[in-house]
């Protein structure tokens, strides 16, 4: 069951938290792996770990000519994409009146301008092909709001309507779009946090815990399988119940 072997799966954001569990998660299935980040040492070490059959592309999703080259030489790799996961974002928060416009541009930039343009070209292939998987990390807050967090809330919300788009148009070429919608999850960015706002987050939360990083990738593997193939333009919603969407 979820056996990916032999597919290829390429991971943007796979120096961060969940996108290494994801990779993890994918090698033990049986993915090759393309690895995409900006920290190549985080990359190489990564891939060490993994072993056979994985790739790594340091790439800056600010730029379109890095997206453009990180689209061709993925496919080089191996050849092909099966699946894309498009999990690198980034945060500028502050309250919206604060906010400064290039802090709402990076945002949306990264959040959603950038997997556009990626995803524009890898599903070229996938179309010739008849064949992929192309999955979304968005956010809870994305459905729910959060204050102080406009530009990421407006940058993941989007994405779930692009989603539903693109998955209407490609659906009849055995390709799915879907999206993963985290609630709190435990990360570096979250360690950050004092004991007391930790507990204010978790009685909210009605499984009583923080997510962990393999309840995301676990997800993934789900929507990146054969048995998923009749579930497309939807998002998981993985949040211990905080937000019952």
């Amino acid at each position: 069951m979820f056996d990916l072997t032999d597919k290829v799966a390429l991971i943007t954001g796979a120096t961060g938290g969940i996108g290494m569990s994801i990779a993890k998660k994918m090698k033990q299935s049986g993915a090759k792996l393309i690895l995409s980040g900006t920290r190549q040492n985080i990359l190489s070490d990564l891939a060490s770990e993994l072993g056979n059959d994985v790739k790594t592309i340091t790439s800056n999703l600010n730029s379109k000519d890095d997206i453009l080259n990180l689209a061709q030489q993925s496919e080089a790799s191996f050849g092909h994409i099966d699946i894309l996961i498009n999990n690198a974002g980034v945060n500028a928060d502050n309250l919206f009146l604060r906010m400064k416009d290039e802090d709402w541009d990076k945002v949306i930039d990264i959040n959603l301008s950038a997997p556009m343009r990626l995803t524009r070209q890898v599903i070229k292939s996938m179309l010739k092909r008849k064949y992929g998987r192309v999955i979304f990390i968005t956010s809870i807050v994305g459905y729910t709001g959060n204050a102080g967090q406009s530009n990421y809330a407006a940058s993941k919300s989007a994405l779930t309507g692009f989603t539903k788009s693109i998955a209407l148009e490609v659906a009849s070429r055995g390709i799915t779009c879907n999206l993963i919608a985290p609630g709190f999850i435990a990360t570096p960015m979250t360690d950050k946090l004092s004991d007391e706002q930790k507990k204010n987050i978790v009685k909210n939360i009605p499984i009583n815990r923080l997510g962990n990083v393999d309840d995301i990738s676990n997800g993934c593997i789900y929507l990146a399988s054969e048995e998923a193939g009749f579930i497309t333009g939807t998002t998981l919603h993985i949040n211990g119940g905080m937000s019952m969407i």
